[in-house]
């Protein structure tokens, strides 16, 4: 079992990471931040209140951690945490899953990437500010991920508008075609094991929130003359974009992993734990099922209530069983609720045999500590003996009454969710 430190661990990249590594038997995860985000309700070891990457004490507190810790392997989150490390690696007390140095300053660098490209792959035609352009044109920041600081513009007043906020932004060709990412895996040998690109159907924030696979005769032709010209070691990708004539133009490459490699990952292919396996000197391969798949993102909500409860009080109508079948998010309750060492009371006016029915939908009987069938005119909070406790039930009655009489917290279906 080998420590494994993400930071940041609430970007989109790090959440991804807890993802792929979440339920592996061979990693433990350590998640970091600078600022508490969405990680800290994610990752279960969290550690907070790092310095910013810019910061003077960065490396030597990340050392801190690892040394507490006993991290051996550390994934930048972030292309500023990319670049950083790879840079510091010679001082970083643990392995950064990341490629070289010098690889990462050219990816980091929109102009570097295209200099040493343009005359090997398509890269975008770069105007001077002295050029006849031809609009509208495309304004990206020299530095920078997604499409952030990006502008479409279809005037010279409009480019000495934006270059007046921005001096580093470069002016590009407008490439008006659809937009793909390739995802790739680099092994210790340099070998290039996997390319597999994806369309970009829906950006929000500069992000992929929809995108399905895509098969192109050319993206693996480009991914080998880039992995030829670079040095990578693990998972990186590369975007393209199509002129009108459908053209594959580069865009950027980044060694690193994108958050909607998820795509890859539930087909099979788990870029980062290849790539830890890697550095531990495993030969790796890779098993890619290729299904008819799309993935679709969209914001995702943790809660972290306060109180806590030693005992669960549910219902069973209605409750764990809705519409004749198993409702499967209040089963990982109850489960998660078991594996915390909760006490789990089923209390109910189930008017056939409880025990023959949870038979019926394949409920061991012995995921309750208690079983409470009540008469009909009976109320449930005569019954609910532990006040350190929770009930939930799908009517509003029930709840009211036990609420009024007891004053603990009860959840309704839609709530339980904030218990997960």
């Amino acid at each position: 079992m080998k420590n494994v430190l993400v930071f940041p661990c609430g970007s989109e990249i790090g959440l991804e990471i807890n993802r792929a590594l979440e339920y592996s038997k061979h990693f433990t995860l350590f998640g970091a931040n600078s600022v508490d985000d969405h990680g800290k309700y994610v990752y279960k070891n969290y550690v907070a209140g790092l310095p910013f990457i810019d910061a003077s004490n960065f490396i030597d507190e990340i050392n801190k951690i690892i040394e507490l810790h006993n991290i051996d392997f550390i994934i930048p989150a972030h292309d500023s945490a990319v670049l950083k490390m790879a840079e510091n690696q010679n001082i970083i007390k643990a392995t950064v899953i990341t490629s070289c140095a010098k690889t990462g300053r050219i990816c980091s660098s929109k102009r570097k990437t295209y200099q040493l490209f343009e005359k090997l792959i398509p890269t975008p035609k770069v105007y001077s500010i002295s050029d006849k352009m031809s609009f509208p044109i495309f304004l990206k920041p020299d530095v920078g991920q997604g499409s952030k600081g990006t502008y479409k513009v279809n005037t010279k007043d409009e480019v000495d508008f934006y270059l007046k906020k921005d001096q580093t932004l470069l002016l590009l060709e407008y490439l008006p075609g659809k937009e793909y990412t390739i995802d790739c895996f680099t092994d210790k040998n340099g070998t290039l094991l996997f390319a597999a690109g994806r369309e970009r159907v829906r950006i929000y924030n500069g992000i992929s929130v929809n995108s399905k696979p895509v098969i192109h005769a050319q993206f693996e032709r480009i991914a080998e003359i880039i992995n030829k010209t670079l040095s990578f070691r693990g998972v990186w990708f590369f975007q393209v974009k199509e002129r009108a004539n459908g053209e594959l133009v580069l865009m950027e490459i980044a060694p690193r992993i994108a958050g909607t490699m998820a795509l890859f990952r539930a087909e099979g292919v788990n870029f980062i734990q290849l790539s830890l396996f890697d550095r531990m000197g495993i030969e790796v391969s890779i098993l890619h099922n290729k299904l008819n798949i799309e993935i679709d993102r969209a914001l995702f909500a943790r809660f972290s209530i306060r109180n806590d409860y030693a005992c669960v009080y549910i219902d069973f109508d209605d409750t764990i069983i809705v519409n004749n079948s198993v409702n499967t998010n209040m089963m990982k309750f109850l489960y998660q609720s078991k594996n915390l060492c909760k006490e789990i009371i089923l209390l109910s006016k189930h008017k056939q045999d409880i025990k023959e029915s949870l038979k019926k939908f394949a409920i061991s009987d012995l995921l309750f500590d208690e079983i409470i069938v009540l008469k009909e005119n009976e109320k449930k909070s005569d019954y609910i003996t532990n006040i350190n406790s929770i009930f939930i039930d799908d009517s509003f009655a029930e709840r009211k009454e036990v609420f009024d009489k007891l004053h603990i917290p009860v959840f309704a279906l839609d709530a339980v969710e904030s218990l997960l």
